[in-house]
């Protein structure tokens, strides 16, 4: 069974060969094995020694080492490169160098979220926050973020809700939205709709906030406003496919269907809603609780791209970096 789910809301070698006539044997001893981490420096340098920003950016590192703002660009410039290890490497040396930089501080904790150390990027930041109770909203923003994609949903609503008090009039739509998402998933599905509106209160094209305000609704039993929410910046025939999906992972079958008719009677091509119908047929048949183990984690795995598909932007000081505000459980 294919258990993809879609929501159209926003969806050389060469070989060489010797002929020997003497062999002659040496006595040497052999190197270690490279690991992954001397590979990774390797090739970072051999990247930067070739890259002419990351050539600029070392050599200015040197001739500025108290340049907190430049150790910054250059962690980010090889982590976008991929060299995720050597990015956070440089941006631990540039926190322990300048232990009171906030912007190292948050430099070091964005690293540690590329390779997956929550955890550790949680204790960092929840240490520096401790001693640097005055830092700006997004410092706060960033370890509500971490906390929700730790499944520590909980933890991570009072830190959403300082980032917004210390942004005060000043806030961004996105810290609401974080919070709304974050009770969301809490199902306080009234305070949820509330934060979602005030972001809306914000940003009106806020297309993330929407999309939320419209999930909160649905999942609060407001399917009607659910989908006049939607339709405000969509179609029919999409809304119905999205309130759809919202049936679908709350099990309700005959519901999903009937959305789902409604919207292929809009548009009887929405390649979205169509896959949810085959996808429905086969919930149909096999329900989760009665599917194999292979069926069980496509589900799963499902399940995971429903949560994941209404999130918002962290509230970050570089206008490119938009990711995810949370995660799933």
């Amino acid at each position: 069974m294919n258990f993809r789910f879609q929501v159209a809301i926003l969806t050389t070698g060469a070989a060489l060969s010797v002929s020997c006539v003497h062999q002659t044997v040496t006595s040497r001893t052999a190197a270690p094995p490279m690991t992954v981490w001397d590979r990774q420096v390797r090739n970072a340098v051999d990247a930067g020694d070739g890259d002419y920003q990351l050539r600029a950016l070392r050599q200015k590192v040197a001739a500025e080492p108290e340049n907190i703002a430049v150790r910054v660009e250059l962690s980010n410039a090889y982590g976008e490169r991929g060299y995720h290890e050597v990015a956070l490497e440089i941006s631990r040396l540039a926190a322990a160098r300048f232990p009171e930089s906030g912007d190292a501080q948050l430099s070091l904790v964005r690293d540690l979220r590329a390779v997956n150390r929550r955890a550790e990027a949680i204790t960092a930041l929840e240490g520096f926050l401790r001693s640097h109770p005055a830092s700006e909203a997004k410092y706060y923003s960033w370890l509500g973020i971490l906390r929700d994609e730790s499944g520590l949903w909980a933890l991570g609503e009072p830190a959403h809700r300082k980032a917004i008090e210390v942004a005060g009039s000043t806030g961004a739509d996105s810290l609401h939205n974080n919070l709304g998402y974050n009770l969301l998933m809490q199902k306080s599905y009234d305070e949820a709709v509330r934060e979602f509106e005030a972001a809306l209160k914000l940003n009106p094209a806020s297309a993330i906030a929407r999309n939320n305000l419209g999930m909160a609704q649905a999942r609060s039993g407001a399917a009607a406003q659910a989908l006049a929410t939607w339709q405000a910046s969509t179609d029919a025939a999409t809304a119905h496919n999205n309130l759809a999906t919202v049936w679908i992972e709350k099990g309700n079958y005959p519901e999903a269907r009937k959305e789902l008719q409604q919207a292929l009677g809009y548009n009887k091509a929405h390649s979205a809603a169509l896959k949810n119908l085959e996808l429905l047929g086969s919930l149909e048949t096999h329900p989760p609780a009665a599917a194999s183990k292979a069926e069980d984690s496509r589900w799963e795995r499902w399940k995971i791209a429903f949560r994941k598909l209404f999130v918002g932007p962290l509230y970050d000081s570089r206008p490119e970096d938009v990711r995810s505000a949370s995660a799933a459980k």
